[in-house]
């Protein structure tokens, strides 16, 4: 039946149909002798009838909270060293971290090569001026941590810009704080003024957090426990 709705369909409604056809029948590994026809286009609106549609819609529900888990998705006993979900969280931290401590790396080594001073008056980039003067100080070149982290999945509300100051001398500085640990966030800074590589905060002695803010947000730091509206960092 499959067969014969492909062969009749030359236009690509009639592939589309055909391949439904063909995956409802056969499951995921069903597709892997169908070929792409070229210049498709992905981004069509379904029709009114269409097949898969019913399942994507109860998936995008379940994915986003909004109805309870599908059924038979019982959780089974399984040893700890065993359970794919903290293998899988566990994975994805190794993950992150190894991408974060890269782009401290890459970052400070940039500085070298595009660190340009604002002089007299402390002008604070966008990071499209930053790109368009080919570089920039500390406030300017710690946008490009900033948002990596963040286009990189770390969260919005875990990676944030923060001025940090130093009593001993009077210094200010800004860096990238990434709260995988909401009382104790990495630290990415672009020069390296502060600190190399990417330590914890509580690892970089002298140095205090004045300002934590993202482009929406804005806070104050104090010394004492993360607010409740951080809560969400605990999980």
């Amino acid at each position: 039946m499959a067969r014969t709705l492909a062969t009749r369909n030359t236009g690509k409604t009639g592939w589309g149909i055909a391949v439904a056809a063909i995956s409802l029948a056969l499951g995921c590994a069903g597709l892997a002798s169908v070929s792409l026809p070229s210049g498709y286009r992905f981004f069509g609106v379904p029709s009114s009838d269409d097949p898969w549609s019913p399942k994507i819609a109860q998936w995008q529900a379940r994915e986003q909270g909004v109805s309870g888990p599908a059924s038979g998705s019982a959780r089974p006993a399984v040893a700890a060293g065993e359970n794919l979900r903290i293998k899988y969280r566990a994975f994805r931290a190794e993950q992150q971290r190894q991408m974060a401590a890269e782009m401290a790396t890459w970052i400070q080594e940039q500085a070298k090569l595009h660190y340009v001073p604002d002089g007299a008056l402390d002008h604070w980039a966008t990071l499209e001026e930053t790109l368009i003067r080919n570089g920039d100080d500390c406030d300017g070149l710690e946008l490009l941590v900033y948002h990596f982290l963040r286009d990189m999945g770390y969260g919005d509300d875990r990676v944030y810009r923060s001025i940090v100051f130093r009593p001993e001398d009077g210094q200010h500085h800004m860096v990238t704080l990434w709260f995988e640990d909401p009382e104790d966030p990495w630290v990415i800074d672009p020069t390296g003024a502060m600190t190399a590589g990417m330590p914890r905060l509580s690892q970089v002695p002298g140095w205090v957090p004045l300002k934590v803010f993202s482009v929406y947000e804005e806070y104050s730091a104090r010394f004492g426990p993360p607010p409740a509206r951080h809560a969400s960092l605990q999980r």
